[in-house]
C-alpha cells in the first residue's frame, strides 16, 4: 500500500467521480482507476460501487477513507515537521476568518507571514466563530479569527484576545435617533432589528445583552455580509448592532454608542494539541 494509493482514494471518494479524481490529481484516469483496484485487490475488498454513471462509497471503503486521511495528514506532517527542525516552515496554513475582523488588518498579516515564510500555502476559509472552534479542535483548521460575546470560552482551543469594544447602534440617517449622542438597548428594541443568523457566534453577543437588560426584540433579518446588513439598515428596513469598524463609509447610515450595548471581544484562536509550525508561527506574527 502506497500514500498515493490512499490519495487517490480519498480524492475519488470526495468528488464522486474517478474522471474529476484523476483531474484533481493531475494523472490519467485509467492509471488513478489502475491504482484503485491495485490497492481493493490488496485489501480484499471493494472500496467504491460502481457503474459508467455512478461511483459511490462502500461501507469498507468509508472506514478505509477514515484511516486514510489520518494517515495522509500523519504524513504530510512528518514532512513538515522534518523542515522546521533544518529551521524551515514548509505545508499549509489553514485560516479562518470571519466576516467582522476589525483588530487587525488580514491582508498586511498574511504579507508579512508570506514574506518570512514564502513555503508555506496559506488557506482561508471563511465563516462563523462556532464552526471554526469546531474545526480547529477536529485538526481542520490551524488558526482561526473570532468574534465572541464577553465571557464566553471555548474547550480545546487557546486563544489571545485581540480587541475589546462595545457594539454601535446602526441607524438610517433620517431615523429618528439618529441625532442622539448616545442610546440605551431599550430605545432601540421597538425596531426591527438585521443580526446574524441565530446560533452564531456573532448573534450571540446581541442576544446575551438584550436578555441581560430584560429586553426583547424582533429580529426581522438575518445576514452574514456586512454589507448586506448595512444596506439594509440605510433602506430603512431594519437597525443593527455592529462593530464601529466595520460599517462601510459613504452610506446614509450613522452610528451611536449604546451604553449597555453588547461586549464584543475579538480573538485569535489554535490548537492547544501540537499545533504546526506554520500555525506556531503565524501565532507570533499576528501576536507581534
Amino acid at each position: 500500500m502506497e500514500l498515493q494509493q490512499m490519495r487517490y482514494v480519498v480524492a475519488v471518494a470526495e468528488e464522486r467521480s474517478f474522471t474529476r479524481a484523476a483531474e484533481r490529481c493531475f494523472v490519467v484516469q485509467s492509471a488513478l482507476s489502475h491504482q484503485v483496484k491495485a490497492l481493493e485487490q490488496e485489501l480484499g475488498v471493494s472500496l467504491f460501487a460502481r457503474t459508467s454513471r455512478r461511483v459511490e462509497v462502500t461501507a469498507a471503503g468509508e472506514a478505509f477513507i477514515v484511516a486514510a486521511r489520518a494517515s495522509l495528514r500523519a504524513a504530510d506532517r512528518a514532512v513538515v515537521d522534518a523542515a522546521a527542525a533544518d529551521g524551515q516552515v514548509r505545508g499549509a496554513l489553514t485560516i479562518g476568518v470571519i466576516p467582522t475582523v476589525a483588530a487587525v488588518d488580514i491582508p498586511a498579516v498574511l504579507a508579512a507571514f508570506n514574506a518570512i515564510h514564502p513555503a508555506v500555502r496559506i488557506r482561508l476559509h471563511a465563516g462563523g466563530s462556532d464552526d471554526f472552534v469546531t474545526e480547529i479542535v477536529a485538526g481542520r483548521l490551524d488558526v482561526a479569527f473570532l468574534g465572541l460575546p464577553d465571557a464566553v470560552r471555548h474547550d480545546g482551543v487557546v486563544t489571545r484576545e485581540l480587541s475589546r469594544e462595545r457594539l454601535v447602534a446602526v441607524l438610517p440617517g433620517s431615523h429618528r435617533l439618529a441625532g442622539r449622542r448616545r442610546l440605551r438597548l431599550r430605545d432601540l428594541v421597538d425596531d426591527p432589528f438585521v443580526d446574524f443568523p441565530s446560533g452564531t457566534g456573532g448573534r450571540a453577543q446581541s442576544d446575551l445583552a438584550i436578555r441581560a437588560a430584560g429586553l426583547q426584540r424582533e429580529v426581522a433579518f438575518e445576514a452574514m455580509a456586512i454589507d448586506l446588513m448595512c444596506g439594509l439598515v440605510e433602506r430603512g428596513l431594519a437597525v443593527a448592532l455592529l462593530s464601529a469598524a466595520v460599517v462601510p463609509v459613504g452610506i446614509d447610515v450613522v452610528t451611536v454608542p449604546v451604553t449597555d450595548g453588547p461586549t464584543r471581544v475579538e480573538y485569535l484562536a489554535w490548537s492547544g494539541f501540537n499545533p504546526t509550525p506554520a500555525a506556531r508561527a503565524f501565532v507570533r506574527i499576528v501576536s507581534g
